[in-house]
């Protein structure tokens, strides 16, 4: 398992969130003359991802979230993305935010199988984040804090070896290796089966670095080629034109990571018949588990940076719904599985004063926009700590 590989699992999810909350945000917006107060409009769009990403790239966060640690739980980290969806006026409820999750999680299995060398991954985060970048491109402060994490990335995964990507591949490849849930996209374009495995081409560009299949060359003793046999193989496979730009501008030529959704089409998710059967693998997130302590502390320390704005005074908030139809969302909620819903749990932190005091710490050092009111229940437990942010 490699301890470099949760800025990476981060960054590539928290793009797939923007890319679909984006989409869905733009099908939902109404023209401003013509919304009512609770109707979406662009400028509530923009304000959405604008907050979104502010809080994402925070100083803090990111500081926090380079350390070299392992991954934890799906329930952990998917605590982390419910929160990060809230930190703005919008508001998902339970359906709609695993359906949002689904998404993220499949698209980025997806592409990291679809990576053509394990260096690659890092690509794939390029792209996420120059698509980022395209979001808030009128707003600088914000730009300022996506090109600060450009050059962390750089700095941090440039030195590292081939074999260090292939152990970061590995472990994201085993995080996901439960998850075969359906999506309609991907199923449509015939890269996914029925039972949510992925179909992987046997066609197109080979790794750059390495030469199309079809010749085996026999070497002796002394390294000099003596025999050739050619071969033939049963997919197509071309050279690629020029690797990928790995600095802070350039054409990644690589596709994978790019906004699938740019294209405006529905995508709907459903459980397959082994992801249901995966109850008893689910249930390691109820099992009290011996990491549990460490993945809160984990999980305080990430959350210290994240700034959860709760609509005050007239200001409500707005509900996204990420299905079709209310009627769509309350159906997915009753009939997705217990064991494969993120819940959120207790947690007492009574005990832990001196992460109360760092978390204090941390939120003293965020900008916040406006007041908050006092609240009597602050430390009681981590979620509710959590949710006074």
């Amino acid at each position: 398992m490699s301890a470099r590989t949760l800025p990476l699992l981060f960054l590539n999810l928290g793009g797939e969130m923007l890319y679909i909350l984006d989409q869905r945000l733009r099908a939902q917006s109404i023209p401003g003359e013509k919304a009512r107060k609770d109707e979406w409009t662009d400028v509530d769009r923009k304000r959405v991802m604008n907050d979104i990403i502010t809080t994402m790239f925070n100083k803090k966060f990111m500081e926090e979230l380079f350390k070299p640690q392992e991954l934890y739980s799906k329930k952990a980290l998917r605590t982390v993305y419910d929160r990060l969806a809230h930190a703005s006026i919008m508001r998902l409820n339970q359906a709609s935010m695993d359906k949002l999750y689904d998404l993220m999680t499949m698209a980025f299995k997806y592409q990291v199988l679809l990576c053509p060398r394990p260096r690659d991954i890092l690509l794939v985060t390029f792209n996420h984040l120059d698509a980022i970048k395209d979001f808030i491109y009128d707003s600088p402060g914000i730009m300022n804090q996506v090109d600060e994490t450009f050059r962390r990335l750089i700095d941090t995964y440039s030195c590292l070896s081939d074999g260090e990507f292939q152990l970061i591949r590995q472990t994201l490849l085993i995080f996901f290796q439960d998850m075969h849930i359906r999506v309609s996209i991907f199923l449509k374009d015939k890269v996914q089966n029925s039972n949510g495995r992925f179909v992987l081409p046997i066609s197109g560009p080979v790794p750059w670095g390495t030469e199309v299949p079809g010749l085996i060359r026999i070497f002796n003793h002394d390294g000099d080629e003596v025999k050739r046999t050619e071969f033939t193989t049963p997919g197509n496979y071309v050279t690629p034109q020029r690797e990928g730009s790995f600095g802070l501008y350039g054409d990644r030529v690589l596709k994978l990571g790019t906004n699938m959704y740019s294209v405006s089409r529905p995508v709907e998710t459903h459980m397959s018949g082994s992801s249901k059967t995966l109850a008893s693998h689910a249930k390691e997130n109820i099992v009290p588990n011996p990491l549990a302590k460490e993945e809160l502390n984990f999980l305080a320390r990430l959350l210290g940076g994240l700034e959860i704005k709760n609509p005050s005074g007239s200001d409500t908030g707005f509900r996204l719904n990420l299905f079709t139809t209310d009627e769509e969302e309350e159906h997915a909620a009753l009939t997705r599985p217990e064991e494969l819903s993120y819940k959120v749990i207790n947690i007492e932190a009574t005990q832990e004063p001196g992460r109360r005091e760092e978390l204090s710490c941390i939120l003293g050092e965020l900008e916040v926009a406006e007041p908050r009111p006092a609240s009597s229940g602050k430390g009681e437990d981590l979620l509710a700590l959590m949710d006074a942010l």
